[in-house]
């Protein structure tokens, strides 16, 4: 199991995360792309950590809501929503390659990424876009009790599948995110998060909102940059996996 973080999510002189504390920490590094966080310097800066500490660097791109964190529901139609997928994909890539780094996977960020994991015709605006850059370019999404449909629909597009679990988020019954606005819905205590891994690694399940156990079958698990918790959650994370 690998882990991964969301990152580079600071903007100009406002800062976001601990990313030169977290990175050495982590598998996998989603780097937001410039339009629910970031800036050019901000991602530039990313990837050269990401290099120095051997982290893979995945595409983090999200709705044009730097306002709202990239956490508000928007309506766009399907071209523009593959084209913005597709600048900011191609952004970071660019970015990578003048570093000698290789892009690794996507990964939508916030409300695009809830709203893929529950909307089909989002689901497949996401892999065209994908597919489109390159179908050797994985997609990671969240690890639902639909994942084999999510599979099928992806083979369509020649793209491969990493699959998530989240470390610091309470699941709803039907195995997605509860929404923010829920007092409840980030988990308060590192301990909390721990408890969540342990449920992972050793049966690869999760305890819902409604206390139903869930099964939840992932490849790599997430903690958010943005959590008040993220240094130590990761710290605690990687001697778990670690064994």
């Amino acid at each position: 199991m690998l882990l991964n973080c969301d990152m580079g999510e600071a903007f100009g002189a406002w800062v976001m995360g601990q990313d030169e504390h977290i990175m050495p920490f982590v598998d996998q590094a989603n780097i937001a792309c410039g339009f629910h966080a970031s800036d050019p310097l901000t991602m530039a800066k990313t990837v050269s950590l990401a290099k120095q500490h051997s982290v893979s660097v995945g595409a983090h791109p999200g709705f044009p809501d730097l306002v709202g964190f990239g956490r508000r529901k928007m309506d766009i139609a399907a071209a523009e929503l593959k084209a913005l997928i597709q600048y900011q994909v191609g952004a970071l890539q660019g970015i990578c390659q003048s570093q000698g780094m290789n892009l690794s996977y996507v990964k939508l960020h916030g409300a695009l990424y809830n709203q893929m994991a529950s909307n089909e015709m989002t689901l497949d605006i996401v892999m065209q876009a994908v597919s489109e850059i390159s179908d050797t370019l994985p997609l990671m999404v969240m690890a639902v009790p639909e994942r084999e449909a999510i599979s099928r629909h992806a083979e369509r597009y020649g793209l491969t599948i990493l699959y998530e679990a989240f470390a610091d988020r309470l699941y709803t019954a039907d195995g997605r995110l509860t929404p923010r606005s829920q007092t409840d819905a980030v988990h308060s205590s590192v301990e909390l998060i721990e408890q969540q891994v342990l449920g992972l690694l050793q049966r690869s399940e999760v305890t819902t909102e409604t206390d139903q156990v869930l099964a939840v079958n992932a490849d790599s698990i997430c903690i958010h940059g943005d959590n008040p918790h993220a240094l130590q959650a990761v710290k605690r994370v990687r001697r778990l996996l670690q064994g």
